[in-house]
């Protein structure tokens, strides 16, 4: 009884961690698009490039599963010859410990730009940027940092310089959305609640929110800037609603004049019961475009 006992725990808990990869494997993976303008006229590689890490594993990326696009021999030679000192190319070479989905050639976006992604566990936290061209001149960037899950820099390369757009822009873009969503459904609750009536009520309504969505809209942006947008992502918010649902309730309870603590309570209940569900329903459609500037 103990021997099946023991049987069923371990495969229980097999099943669990099963589970949980699969989870982890389905989730936000790291991405770094490279927008390329003024790229060069013919044909031309760019890699990411990382720093040698020594002694840790490493994960070979040269093998190619595409047939239909071989790689050109002398691009890549010009490519790997052109890797600095302790540092090594993603793509063409490997990548410390995780595998990396590169796109060496690009793809046209219109007014100018190829888009170059490189996406999967593999993308690294500290790269530099090399372009190799068909004539063998090459062009590597400083050293970079990737500050998000998810991310973009733009690479002009007639004046060989890389922009990288600012985090606080996720920052900005996530308080706005959220702080003036929740002044729309709230304060339209407000009124019907019956304390619109006195502009005391309308600032305390303003400074509560300023203070409990300006934290929210702060933890989400951090949430999703380092774990990107998912069911973990969204789990990670339950936190933060639970603490601002008690922490509004009791404020407008003890602020709020000419009704009952009660209706002020209950007003700050539904009030981010309402906001909360918008909130949720938003977060995507907001994070895909804040995506899209970062």
């Amino acid at each position: 009884m103990k021997r099946k006992l023991r049987t069923l725990t371990l495969a229980a808990l097999a099943a669990c961690l099963l589970t949980v990869t699969a989870l982890a494997d389905t989730g936000p993976k790291p991405m770094l698009t490279v927008k390329v303008a003024n790229a060069p006229e013919g044909l031309y590689y760019l890699d990411l490039l990382e720093p040698d890490m020594a002694g840790g594993a490493s994960y070979d990326n040269s093998r190619r599963e595409d047939e239909d696009q071989p790689l050109d021999p002398a691009l890549t030679e010009a490519l790997l010859s052109a890797v600095p000192e302790g540092w090594h190319a993603c793509t063409l070479d490997h990548t410390n410990g995780a595998p990396i989905w590169g796109d060496l050639m690009g793809e046209d976006a219109g007014e100018g730009l190829r888009l170059h992604t490189f996406s999967y566990l593999g993308v690294p936290d500290t790269y530099r940027i090399l372009i190799a061209e068909e004539d063998g001149s090459t062009w590597v960037s400083d050293v970079l940092e990737r500050t998000s899950l998810q991310s973009s820099v733009t690479v002009d390369y007639g004046a060989k310089t890389v922009t990288v757009p600012p985090v606080w822009r996720a920052y900005a873009v996530q308080l706005l959305t959220t702080l003036l969503t929740t002044l729309v459904i709230e304060g339209l609750l407000l009124a019907l609640f019956g304390f619109g009536r006195q502009r005391r009520n309308w600032l305390v309504f303003l400074l509560v929110n300023l203070v409990t969505q300006g934290g929210l809209a702060l933890w989400t942006a951090r949430t999703c800037l380092l774990h990107g947008l998912g069911a973990w992502s969204v789990l990670a918010l339950l936190p933060a609603e639970l603490v601002i649902f008690p922490a509004e309730m009791a404020a407008y309870a003890l602020l709020l004049r000419g009704q009952p603590r009660s209706r002020s309570a209950a007003y700050g209940f539904l009030a981010n019961l309402f906001s909360a569900v918008l909130g949720l329903l938003a977060i995507e459609p907001v994070w895909t475009f804040i995506q899209s500037i970062l």
